[in-house]
């Protein structure tokens, strides 16, 4: 049986494969000459459009696939809002099969709640977004949904493993209309669809972990997107209920890991 500190943690996006770079290095500056201009035009405005945007709000639907050890696969299936205000500020809302749970980031502290455990776990973190992901994924295992989409040069973190990228046309996603394009690359391949329109945000987000057991994928779509959120100073800030366990989700993070694998 899963222990309540296993499951909370597992409430949250747990880091693993399922990013286009294997390990935060020196991202090279331009992409592969592979990658086709149109495929690299359209990736680079998303970025910058991404990048531009100093507040805003989107929600997603993703969906991360695990392989049993029969060699199953599984789809776990979550919902979530994000908030972000940059250069410091990150909050996610997260509601998944083991219960919700919420990341709070406040420029210094990275905080985690499982309202459904009453459980939270506090850490001291870098003053940026930037190294702030790397070190949640790196340190504490934990992930944002699309948090690749988050960091200040987007791109960049894209393009880090890109071999190769074509552009494949224009299909619908939900009520937008976006581009496809997909990329290959050493440990991962993915595709992502960017929205036909004056603002190019990302639609659809699928990375498939080419060297994981199964090649299992990770996939979101994002919607509601507002660039003009008016967030309060509570929106990031993290105040544990009178009633709450406070936890290491830092010792705890291998056992998480191993309770989110399906056994068969």
């Amino acid at each position: 049986m899963r222990s309540r500190h296993a499951l909370f943690i597992a409430g949250v996006a747990l880091a693993a494969s399922a990013s286009p770079h294997r390990h935060v290095a020196q991202a090279h500056p331009a992409a592969q000459p592979a990658v086709e201009p149109k495929a690299d035009a359209l990736l680079r405005k998303m970025s910058t459009d991404l990048a531009d945007m100093k507040a805003f709000r989107f929600t997603t639907d993703h969906v991360m696939e695990v392989v049993t050890r029969q060699g199953e696969k599984i789809q776990g299936i979550a919902e979530s809002t994000v908030w972000v205000q940059r250069p410091n500020k990150l909050r996610v809302d997260r509601m998944g099969p083991l219960g919700g749970a919420t990341v709070y980031y406040d420029g210094s502290t990275l905080s985690v709640y499982g309202k459904r455990d009453n459980l939270y776990a506090t850490a001291k973190v870098p003053d940026n977004l930037d190294n702030t992901i790397d070190f949640a994924r790196e340190q504490l295992a934990i992930d944002a949904p699309g948090a690749d989409l988050l960091y200040s040069n987007p791109y960049a973190m894209l393009t880090e493993d890109a071999v190769s990228g074509r552009y494949l046309g224009i299909e619908p996603v939900g009520n937008r209309m976006c581009h496809h394009l997909a990329f290959r690359g050493n440990e991962t391949d993915w595709q992502l669809w960017v929205e036909d329109g004056p603002r190019a945000l990302p639609c659809r987000f699928v990375i498939v972990s080419k060297h994981v057991t199964g090649s299992p994928e990770y996939e979101i779509t994002t919607s509601d997107w507002s660039a003009t959120p008016g967030f309060s100073p509570e929106t990031f800030a993290f105040t544990p209920p009178p009633d709450a366990g406070k936890i290491d989700f830092v010792a705890l993070k291998d056992i998480a890991q191993k309770a989110q694998q399906p056994r068969r």
